[in-house]
């Protein structure tokens, strides 16, 4: 694959973005023994809509930290009420959702972020899961990569919801795993119809999903090494 695309910003936003991803993937580290996989799967240029499934409140920095381009985050217009919280998203340029969903103008952030070649990251289930295990995804997704021309980033997150499940207030001590699956290109993409996009991307992300789970750790890194 080429050189990883320039990030279309001023130096004091990239270098701030920088410095937190190294923060975080430390705190991961230490805190979860989280590890990443697939790099070698992420597209170094042009739009990459990243599909993850959703296990809890950690995964949008898991699935960004682990990645070597600037990702995109969707986040709630309630979260932009709260002082810090609401300075950091914004920091981070997070494209506002409304409750229901992406919502007309997330729509539009999220296919000209992706067409100006950016990477946004998806949770096509909708929700965290409340037992660890991955609900069937939803079809919004779909129209965003077809309209967008971009490549499609399946990503499988484990361990996850053991270390936050949703019924607990605070994270706990775990172990983490991240892996980058095959991608699926924009000429693939259009020869699929959404249903078969859909089923598709699915199909990787829980396969993703299940070899994490039950490969044991030398054989998960042998596998996705």
């Amino acid at each position: 694959m080429s050189r990883v695309s320039p990030v279309h910003r001023p130096w004091y936003s990239r270098a701030w973005y920088a410095l937190l991803q190294r923060i975080l993937q430390l705190a991961a580290v230490l805190g979860w023994g989280v590890r990443h996989f697939g790099h070698e799967n992420i597209p170094r240029d042009g739009g990459v809509l990243v599909v993850s499934n959703h296990q809890s409140h950690l995964d949008p920095p898991l699935v960004g930290m682990g990645c070597p381009r600037r990702m995109n985050y969707l986040a709630r217009e309630s979260l932009f009420r709260f002082g810090l919280f609401r300075w950091l998203i914004r920091s981070l340029d997070a494209i506002p959702i409304d409750r229901e969903g992406l919502g007309l103008s997330g729509i539009k952030e999220s296919l000209r972020r992706l067409k100006r070649g950016e990477m946004v990251l998806v949770f096509p289930e909708g929700t965290r899961t409340p037992d660890g295990e991955i609900a069937s995804f939803k079809p919004g997704f779909t129209t965003l990569a077809v309209r967008s021309g971009a490549w499609i980033l399946p990503v499988a997150v484990n361990g996850a919801f053991q270390a936050w499940p949703r019924c607990q207030l605070l994270p706990h001590s775990g172990h983490v795993e991240v892996y980058y699956a095959p991608p699926i290109s924009p000429e693939q993409v259009k020869r699929m119809s959404e249903r078969e996009l859909l089923a598709e991307v699915e199909r990787r992300v829980r396969a993703g999903h299940r070899q994490l789970r039950e490969q044991d750790s030398a054989g998960v890194a042998h596998f996705l090494a």
